[in-house]
């Protein structure tokens, strides 16, 4: 079967870049990333939608030797070579009073009325929509030529200490440490199903 796309379609090499031929790295080369190459990730992860354009997501891009020290000491052993190596290692926070910014970020209607009085509301709303923001995140970088390496593998309430202490109202989600991977760190591809395996069309 023929696919039909869009003539505006991404190119297939642009699709390998982002999708079919990226990998999660596990070791990084020693390139540096630039102030310019986080904030163009930044300014092409903003325009991913958010449910009432909430963008709750709070980012500390870690990138200096002290702070890869304090991280890399509260992540998994497994994981904390990935943080020291890595040019810079984004955490991926949420604010759960992300509706105080509402009246500007979605000035259409009085959104933060649907949200006040409803913490438990407010942190899965947060939750999911911080987490969209980190996938956008790793299409940005890769995007841009990046590599990434998405990590759990940390302890969560140590991190909200040590990085988010002037703001406690924002919680940690997942850290990306991104840079370019060094080809050697990767494993074989794991599968990937199929469409049927796991997809109705209803």
């Amino acid at each position: 079967m023929t696919t039909q796309f869009h003539d505006t379609a991404l190119s297939g090499e642009a699709l390998d870049q982002i999708f079919r031929e990226a990998r999660s790295y596990n070791g990084w080369l020693d390139k540096p990333v630039s102030d310019e190459q986080i904030h163009a990730i930044y300014e092409l992860m903003k325009m991913g939608p958010t449910s009432a354009n909430m963008q709750p997501a709070r980012i500390v891009w870690v990138k200096s030797q002290e702070a890869k020290g304090k991280l890399a000491a509260l992540a998994s052993e497994g994981n904390r070579d990935k943080i020291k190596t890595a040019p810079v290692t984004a955490i991926v926070g949420y604010d759960i009073d992300f509706h105080e910014e509402l009246p500007w970020l979605f000035p259409h209607t009085d959104a933060k009325s649907w949200f006040e009085g409803n913490e438990n509301g407010r942190q899965e709303g947060a939750f999911r929509n911080s987490s969209l923001q980190g996938a956008y995140l790793i299409i940005a970088a890769r995007a841009v030529g990046l590599d990434c390496g998405p990590m759990s593998g940390f302890d969560n309430k140590a991190v909200d200490e040590e990085f988010f202490a002037d703001d406690p109202r924002t919680r940690s989600n997942f850290i990306c440490s991104i840079g370019y991977g060094d080809p050697s760190s990767i494993f074989d591809r794991s599968p990937r199903p199929d469409f049927d395996r796991f997809n109705r069309i209803a």
